[in-house]
């Protein structure tokens, strides 16, 4: 088994080249490209003896925002975690905090998407949102103050594409306020940055330098 796990494609050497191969993969899959990677049963198998994802993605439940598909990624390339919203929970935060200090990751990616619904939610009446179930309400909450203070956007879908980066740009920033995550991006060990999902074309435009990250 051990010769198998040798098969396992090698990991990415820095939070630069897992940046380059996610904005590759999804060049791939917006132009018809991609390669949809499948493995044989060998490939398979090493899977058994450990994982090595060189990214982990804080995505949203959206089930149009498939992640791997989107970045064209197979198994064990990434390490992904999915709540409405895309928003940082203890229960999210501590699987990244794993990702981070046994999975070695070297990036970490919070991706919002089009249209997506948890933050339209968070844009609604106080009186609206009070209608809704208990624990969706908290979730609600999480993204509320991101979404609060929009530059007036009068066109609707600049607007709401413009309070799903707020979002985004909110959660980056919780998450590198985190010990665990400021000391492995102190290190060098990897990078958090942003990603935002075109659903109509398939395209991903990533937040990566720090004036794209600053709410």
């Amino acid at each position: 088994m051990a010769d198998i796990a040798e098969l396992r494609p090698a990991r990415m050497a820095s939070p630069e080249d897992a940046i380059q191969a996610l904005q590759d993969g999804n060049a791939r899959f917006f132009s018809g490209q991609a390669t949809r990677p499948e493995v044989d049963a060998n490939q398979r198998r090493a899977q058994i003896m450990g994982q090595t994802p060189f990214a982990a993605v804080l995505a949203c439940s959206d089930s149009r925002v498939p992640v791997e598909i989107v970045f064209d990624q197979g198994l064990g390339d990434l390490f992904v975690v999915r709540v409405a919203g895309n928003v940082v929970g203890d229960a999210g935060l501590g699987t990244l905090e794993y990702a981070t200090e046994h999975l070695d990751v070297h990036l970490i990616v919070v991706m919002g998407h089009e249209g997506c619904g948890a933050v339209a939610a968070a844009m609604l009446p106080e009186e609206q949102v009070a209608r809704e179930p208990e624990n969706l309400r908290k979730l609600i909450a999480r993204i509320q103050p991101c979404v609060r203070d929009l530059p007036p956007i009068r066109d609707k879908k600049a607007r709401m594409r413009e309070a799903v980066l707020n979002n985004v740009r909110c959660q980056v920033a919780m998450l590198r306020e985190q010990p665990v995550i400021q000391a492995a991006e102190a290190r060098g060990q990897i990078r958090v940055i942003g990603a935002y999902y075109e659903i109509g074309s398939g395209a991903v435009d990533f937040l990566i330098e720090e004036e794209d990250l600053r709410p």
